[in-house]
């Protein structure tokens, strides 16, 4: 065992935002083991006060790039739970597809880019163009696959365009739709050479688990995305009105984002966390693939979230694909172009919450009578991951002090990529309130 050991990976790489590892350990007892979040607040709810019902969606977009079509559709909800707006049936199937195909860019981005390197020993991806190009190139394929369905629905791939309350400004083209339903029938070949690849580097995934609470949306007739119940593996279904308590939101000294708990000390949400709470929806090419790994219900792993992740790339596939046929089968309602959904501007609360690629997301907001936002709140997916990444450390760490000091250092940083974490995104807004003494 190390006697001393001291760690502090300061801004961990191949990870969206800025976060240290700290780690001192002297005659063999840890004395700190900390994951910090040092970015500061971003201050998005407060931006968000006084504005138009018509303008939330467009600037909580910018919370985050990889994820915009994930915030704008759940401002979206947000928006129309306030005012009591209901959606088309074609409407939510082509939010659905969005949402989909951003998620499936960004589950491809990070298990190709950001944590394969780990598995093949190399900084990036570019070095393993060398021994694995076939699959790199694979990769490459799926995410721009990913980006293509989204710019065919959205109007761009970063930041929509077509997206309004109640509806699209504009459809996407039927023609582009069905090429793109031919490209995601191709695109199996891809999963293939992927799930061989990760199949083939799964012992280098660390073995360890950390029995943990998982929450996720649920839905009895699908795998919940767009919509669903609030669920937990600890105590079951939950209250979507209730997410602040659920969430329990608090400072801690070490994060300018807060943690999160609930049944226990923390819990978990993110590909993981969705399959083991709603496996039984998953396509059956999906759990072909998590048959590959043995992965399955109950799994307390933290690093097989890559693995969820790519599961979850074969049922966005499968499901993607039923979404088009459905949609192109009858032929799209035509509508105009630069189309404005009726929309009757009422005073009211609501509450959005959808889940993203990295876990659920939660958007609030109350409106008064001229549809101007009065209060805000947003409750990004690695917020609630914090505290999680924080327990699997403190767990982990003792167990590995036997290794080098290195080889420990790059296990926790495999274990911060492995939640695939949206740093930036997380540190939101924080109420102070000024005493004067």
């Amino acid at each position: 065992m190390s006697e001393t050991i001291d760690i502090e990976s300061e801004y961990v790489t191949r990870v969206e935002g800025h976060g240290n590892i700290v780690v001192n350990v002297a005659d063999g007892e840890v004395e700190t083991c900390e994951w910090q979040v040092v970015e500061s607040p971003r201050f998005f709810e407060s931006m968000l006060v006084g504005r138009d019902w018509t303008e939330a969606h467009h600037v909580t977009a910018r919370i985050c790039a990889i994820c915009s079509i994930s915030h704008t559709t759940a401002s979206l909800k947000a928006t129309e739970a306030a005012m009591g707006v209901d959606l088309s049936a074609q409407d939510e199937r082509l939010r659905k597809l969005a949402l989909y195909a951003e998620t499936l860019q960004s589950h491809v981005l990070h298990l190709g880019y950001l944590a394969l390197p780990d598995l093949v020993g190399k900084q990036s991806v570019l070095p393993i163009l060398d021994s694995h190009e076939a699959e790199v190139e694979a990769v490459v394929r799926l995410h721009r696959l990913g980006n293509d369905l989204t710019e065919a629905i959205a109007g761009r791939s970063v930041h929509a365009q077509r997206h309004l309350p109640g509806g699209f400004s504009k459809l996407p083209d039927e023609d582009e739709l069905d090429a793109l339903r031919t490209r995601l029938e191709s695109a199996w070949s891809d999963v293939e050479l992927v799930a061989d690849l990760l199949v083939e580097l799964s012992d280098e995934l660390p073995d360890f688990e950390r029995e943990t609470e998982f929450i996720s949306l649920t839905h009895p007739d699908e795998y919940a995305f767009y919509d669903g119940t609030l669920y937990s593996s600890d105590t079951g279904e939950l209250d979507v009105e209730d997410y602040r308590e659920i969430v329990d939101e608090v400072v801690v000294e070490q994060s300018t984002a807060k943690f999160t708990s609930h049944a226990r000390e923390s819990y978990m949400v993110g590909a993981l966390a969705r399959l083991n709470n709603n496996f039984e929806q998953l396509g059956p090419m999906a759990k072909a693939v998590a048959d590959r790994f043995g992965l399955e219900p109950g799994s307390h792993n933290p690093y097989l979230n890559n693995v969820a992740q790519l599961v979850e790339i074969a049922h966005l596939i499968e499901t993607s694909i039923v979404e088009l046929d459905t949609l192109l089968d009858g032929g799209l309602d035509p509508q105009p172009d630069y189309h404005t959904p009726d929309v009757e501007v009422e005073a009211g609360t609501g509450i959005g919450a959808v889940e993203v690629p990295r876990g659920v997301l939660f958007h609030e907001y109350t409106y008064d009578e001229d549809g101007e936002i009065t209060d805000a709140n947003c409750v990004i997916p690695t917020n609630q991951n914090h505290a999680n990444i924080q327990q699997d450390m403190e767990e982990l760490v003792p167990t590995i002090l036997d290794r080098p000091e290195d080889e420990i250092e790059l296990t926790l940083e495999m274990l911060v990529r492995a939640y695939d974490p949206c740093i930036s995104c997380s540190t939101h807004y924080l109420d102070v309130e000024f005493v004067d003494e």
